[in-house]
């Protein structure tokens, strides 16, 4: 079974020159083809065979169609043998989903001994690509390029993390987000045009009243809380003593109600991300801690202090990596360990999704000062090791710019003494260069934090949105950075 149900249509691209035999041939590969994909398990999107179209009439039909579809999430387009581009163009003007050329032929080695003209003629991928991949880029379509025999395991990867940002890009364009209160008072990277990221990306920012959700809050049963309640003491370290405390139970009772209320507004309100901010919650009891940290894990978006973009880039993050191993969490860089390693410690001030914990998270209750003094229920835990992605979408008034920070997640030492959860990487190159780059390119100091999807993803995803994408990796040099952003700020504000 594949992991997404939304499809990617396989067109396969020829023309009526070499008679009904070649496309009956044509038509065959393709079909084998696609069953072939549909059977690999490294491949999670499922594909659906559109057939051979070989007019400007046909092309532009299955375009038009393609638009149409809510369940297409974008296409294959491949050239089984020539395909003269013209042909292409009125559909491709049309298309509005994104697609990639995939360049492969059905046959991996040539049949030396039988070779002659009629199979070129059925197996010129290599020519009928080419012709198509000069009119997609005299017509300055975005598109991947992907080359390689079908059946390669390389090819199937790359075809997956298109799938994926083909995922994340099509609930970007259906996406809401629920802005509970208003962003952090004068704070600036949190702020923005939110008709500006609309037309950009097609989700809506919607705000809403606090009393609006503390109305949803209000109208949890005391059932719904007890049963909240039993999940937490499966899924997270529960001390007994803290249900038999009356003081700490009340507050975990209160966790539970904001959760189970929460998600009943996003749910009747078809949004799947959500910000809040701890100047702003008049009708709440406090900050939600647990609440937050679980509502993540089930999928949702989140941004602190109002920060829409990040809780947007939060839940597409989310869609793309559905399956993966490894989670994906709202985000801080809060504090520094210069040593032999030089280390950052992200966290937050409650709100860390448990996705991405080493170890089995565990309720706490602790005191809360920042915005309101209250003690709040919070899981604790600290990040699993490996490699990660930090992100971090900003404007820049005449584009939007996706920054992307490779890193290395590391265990730290026991902080007995720090209630919130955690995480420690070394950001590549290292934290001095890292650093240094991050706010050259004006990188927020909230991020999307992934440990589940790959660069490539992240850079399709950047390419279907048409944004900016500049990647701080192990290869980074500042002075080079630095002329690629100058060399990028001219393109995007003449493009």
């Amino acid at each position: 079974m594949k992991v997404f149900e939304k499809q990617v249509w396989f067109v396969t691209g020829s023309q009526d020159l070499y008679g009904p035999k070649v496309l009956e041939a044509v038509a065959e590969h393709s079909e084998e083809m696609v069953q072939g994909f549909n059977g690999s398990a490294a491949i999670s999107a499922p594909f659906v065979n559109k057939g051979t179209v070989k007019s400007a009439r046909e092309i532009a039909l299955v375009c038009r169609e393609a638009n149409n579809d809510d369940n297409c999430a974008g296409l294959i387009l491949w050239m089984h043998t020539f395909s003269p581009a013209k042909m292409w163009i009125a559909g491709l003007k049309q298309l509005n989903k994104p697609f990639v050329h995939l360049h492969t032929q059905f046959n991996a080695g040539l049949p030396w001994n039988e070779i002659n003209m009629n199979f070129m003629n059925t197996n010129q991928s290599a020519h009928g690509d080419r012709e198509f991949g000069f009119i997609g880029t005299r017509m300055k379509q975005d598109r991947k390029v992907i080359v390689g025999h079908w059946q390669d395991s390389e090819v199937h990867k790359e075809l997956d993390d298109w799938c994926r940002a083909a995922m994340g890009w099509m609930e970007s364009q259906t996406l809401k987000v629920a802005r509970f209160g208003d962003n952090m008072r004068q704070v600036a990277v949190t702020d923005g045009n939110k008709v500006a990221a609309q037309i950009q990306f097609g989700f809506e920012v919607n705000a809403y009243g606090l009393g609006d959700l503390a109305a949803y809050v209000d109208a949890v049963t005391d059932e719904q809380v007890a049963a909240l309640i039993e999940i937490y003491k499966t899924e997270f370290t529960l001390a007994p003593e803290l249900l038999e405390d009356a003081e700490t139970l009340k507050i975990i009772q209160q966790e539970a109600r904001l959760e189970a209320g929460m998600e009943a507004f996003l749910v009747e309100h078809d949004s799947m991300a959500y910000t809040n901010c701890f100047e702003d919650l008049t009708g709440l009891t406090a900050l939600p801690g647990l609440a937050t940290q679980r509502l993540m894990a089930k999928g949702y978006g989140y941004g602190g202090e109002g920060d829409w973009k990040t809780a947007a880039m939060t839940r597409i993050t989310k869609v793309m990596a559905k399956g993966l191993n490894g989670g994906t969490s709202f985000m801080e860089d809060y504090t520094y360990n210069f040593a032999e390693t030089d280390q950052v410690l992200g966290a937050h001030m409650l709100e860390v999704c448990p996705t991405i914990a080493a170890d089995k998270p565990s309720v706490q209750v602790h005191l809360h000062t920042i915005g309101c003094r209250a003690d709040v229920a919070r899981l604790i835990f600290t990040g699993q090791e490996g490699d990660g992605i930090n992100l971090s979408l900003v404007e820049m008034g005449s584009h939007y710019r996706l920054i992307a920070n490779t890193v290395k997640a590391a265990t730290p030492e026991e902080m007995p003494h720090l209630p919130v959860a955690s995480t420690l990487w070394e950001p590549m190159p290292n934290l001095k260069t890292a650093a240094a780059a991050w706010i050259y390119a004006g990188g927020a100091h909230h991020t999307t934090y992934t440990q589940a999807i790959s660069m490539d993803v992240v850079n399709d995803f950047a390419e279907m949105a048409g944004i900016e994408l500049v990647t701080i990796d192990e290869d980074t040099k500042v002075n080079e950075f630095k002329k690629e952003l100058r060399h990028n700020e001219m393109y995007y504000r003449f493009m």
